[in-house]
């Protein structure tokens, strides 16, 4: 059975769970307001009068990062997004998926903030590695599979970000100009995957504009989303990317993070004043019911535990193993044979500092990390084996010499930064 909503897309009911319209009933206005931003960096707020725990999100997506960042509790380190691509593999991305819904549950995490699913449209994309690739279909397929994943194992997937946030420069405010027909075959294809496909319980909304409307605000968060491809799922925000009230009346559900940020106070009082409809904060409390009620957060609701035959380790060498492609093998010369080698020569800084994953939030802390000049060392232990430090792999800022630049606004020594 479903329930109609004030939009006309539907919120499904779960015959398992406590019905979320009567848990509605019993809210004050301020109760449900307070809930639609959260906590905290990572939680949403708990209601102990209807039974609600905290909901716990994590960075990820190639990973969980959970809710302590540090060697303190590490983290498997999942092959990059871009790497299970190149598989071509939709069952190798189910199973992704399923390991880091084992990840999540070990961590208390309820809520997988990934797949990112933006497009390489851009060599400048800072975070590309962490997307699936420059295709859209592509993309959909894995994007689908893994989502699948994550869910059947009991934790919510949030496809992010919604929507043609495929770049780096000025990402958190710039506008991206797209025609309908470009956004629905290119930008859009792969959330309607994950979807329509998958059923994906979350979808995270971009920090950009769409044609001049801001992501937290456009009417894409109703349509498509909501009432082509029957979205019953939370909209939650990328961190800081809800700025007004403004979103409260378009299909944005959760601000992050919390406690303090556009909504709150601010939101109680547009709805007191007519500024915003209560229908609109009721829509959007159901659906973090209805997210509770599907992870185990509600009193009467148990997730689904994790069941896969997958180890983690075992299974990121075996992802990573099914990303490498071999453009050319010829003449028997690969595998090499250990006992005939004698002697092996390795050039590069990343071959002594391990470079396995992309930073940023994505980020997460391995128990241990295996580099290629160890690896090779132990493959083959009876060779003689030289390393070079080769060509120097730059970290951070490389220091710019004041005499060399001229600010271009006053013509005098120094630089001009936007």
């Amino acid at each position: 059975s479903a329930h109609p909503t004030e939009k006309g897309n539907t919120v499904p009911a779960n015959p398992a769970a406590p019905d979320a319209r009567e848990l509605l009933g019993r809210l004050t206005l301020a109760e449900k307001v307070k809930l639609l931003t959260g906590r905290d960096f990572w939680s949403t707020w708990p209601l102990e009068k209807i039974g609600l725990r905290s909901i716990l999100m994590s960075d990820g997506p190639s990973g969980v990062r959970g809710p302590v960042w540090d060697e303190r509790e590490p983290s498997l380190n999942l092959p990059s997004a871009t790497a299970l691509s190149a598989s071509w593999d939709d069952a190798l991305a189910y199973r992704y998926g399923a390991v880091i819904a084992q990840e999540a549950r070990g961590k208390g995490v309820d809520v997988a903030l990934g797949p990112t699913i933006n497009l390489h449209r851009s060599p400048l994309g800072g975070r590309h590695f962490e997307a699936f690739s420059e295709d859209p279909l592509l993309t959909g397929h894995l994007a689908a599979a893994y989502v699948r994943g994550i869910q059947d194992n009991g934790v919510a997937a949030t496809p992010k970000h919604y929507i043609a946030n495929d770049y780096e420069t000025d990402r958190f405010t710039a506008s991206t100009e797209v025609s309908e027909r470009t956004l629905r075959e290119v930008y859009l294809l792969p959330f309607e995957k994950a979807v329509t496909e998958a059923r994906a319980w979350a979808v995270m909304s971009a920090y950009n504009a769409v044609n001049g409307v801001t992501a937290t605000e456009n009417d894409l968060l109703e349509t498509p989303l909501n009432s082509e491809w029957g979205f019953d799922g939370v909209v939650i925000s990328d961190w800081t990317a809800v700025r007004s009230t403004h979103a409260a009346r378009a299909a944005q559900d959760l601000e992050m993070p919390g406690p303090r940020g556009a909504w709150g106070d601010a939101l109680l009082a547009a709805v007191e004043s007519g500024a915003v409809d209560e229908a609109d904060i009721d829509r959007k409390v159901l659906r973090i019911l209805i997210l509770a009620a599907r992870v185990g957060a509600l009193e009467g609701t148990k997730a689904v535990e994790p069941t896969t035959a997958d180890s983690g380790a075992g299974f990121a060498r075996e992802a990573a193993a099914e990303g490498m492609v071999l453009v050319r093998n010829t003449g028997g010369v690969l595998p090499l044979d250990p006992g005939a080698v004698t002697r092996i020569a390795v050039i590069g800084h990343n071959a002594d500092r391990a470079r396995t994953q992309g930073g940023g939030s994505a980020t997460v802390v391995p128990e241990e990390v295996v580099s290629p000049l160890d690896g090779i060392r132990a493959a083959f232990p009876d060779a003689e084996v030289e390393y070079a430090l080769g060509a120097v792999v730059q970290e951070g800022i490389a220091e710019l010499p004041l005499d060399a630049l001229t600010n271009p606004a006053t013509g005098e020594p120094g630089l001009r930064v936007r």
